[in-house]
């Protein structure tokens, strides 16, 4: 009889222990399960030195097609600092917000002046720079002085005396990188998302192009730039990646979509009334574009 009653505990023992077993070898091949499905929706390729490297489209989408030599094109090359780089402020300070997913390899200057339409009009300047189309770098003051980098070029300085802004000759013709970025830092100085935003023109959403800015003139005021764009060829749908300065000035940067998880910065043209970024939030007729693109 004992015999009987051990040999039916051994066995209730043994069915037991490989309930548990079965249960933890099913647990964990959920979590090697999770793991991979992280994997495979990662959309960050930490070794990639330039946007269109770093970030990857998700599935179903293609990146929209961009001319050679284009703004669009421009955008899409620049370098990015490696990845887990800080964005740091004009004075070396880190940014303490971590509602990024890149740093571009930009300097951002030793003064608090390239602050959010700074960075648009650095990435248009410096594009443009690159081109040697000298002729097309110009931007207006906030009072509606124009600043033309070929006047500035050719030896004029800008003279600001209260309410007075005029040329005045100064220097002989000079081309240089070091004078376009002291030309930058006049602009910087005196222009902000109010002038910015009246040199631009209106947008339909769904004609989203890289280049673009999301702009809300005034003060305060804000805007990002589209870096980026793809596209579903099935439904039509666009998404972009955005990108930013802010105040103080500070390292350009790709923000994150916090609507997403960690691995997506992607936005979609579908973002309803407000579309929500991470220090700012703008609406669909809030889209604007240079008017020589």
């Amino acid at each position: 009889m004992n015999n009987k009653i051990l040999i039916i505990l051994t066995i209730i023992i043994f069915l037991t222990s490989c309930a548990k077993l079965e249960k933890r070898e099913s647990k964990s091949n959920q979590i090697i399960k999770k793991d991979e499905e992280k994997i495979e929706v990662s959309l960050i390729d930490y070794s990639g030195k330039t946007v269109k490297d770093r970030i990857k489209v998700p599935q179903n989408f293609e990146r929209i097609n961009v001319y050679k030599g284009s703004f669009g094109e421009y955008l899409r090359n620049l370098t990015l600092k490696p990845h887990g780089s800080k964005v740091r402020y004009y004075n070396g300070f880190i940014k303490l917000r971590d509602d990024y997913i890149a740093v571009f390899d930009m300097d951002v200057g030793n003064k608090d002046l390239q602050q959010c339409a700074d960075a648009v009009i650095r990435l248009r300047a410096e594009y443009l720079y690159n081109k040697g189309e000298y002729d097309k770098i110009h931007f207006n003051f906030t009072n509606g002085f124009r600043a033309e980098y070929s006047k500035w070029m050719n030896g004029y300085r800008i003279k600001v005396e209260g309410n007075k802004t005029y040329w005045k000759k100064e220097t002989s013709y000079s081309n240089d990188y070091s004078s376009f970025r002291k030309y930058l830092n006049v602009v910087f100085t005196y222009a902000g998302t109010l002038s910015l935003s009246k040199e631009l023109q209106k947008v339909n959403i769904k004609d989203i192009t890289i280049g673009d800015v999301f702009i809300k003139g005034g003060n305060p005021g804000h805007c990002e730039i589209v870096l980026d764009v793809a596209e579903n060829k099935k439904t039509g749908e666009k998404i972009f990646i955005l990108a930013q300065s802010y105040m103080p000035a500070q390292d350009i940067h790709i923000l994150k979509n916090e609507a997403n998880n960690d691995n997506n910065p992607w936005y979609s043209i579908n973002f309803g009334e407000k579309l929500v970024t991470p220090e700012w939030e703008f609406t669909k007729d809030q889209l604007m574009r240079f008017k020589d693109e």
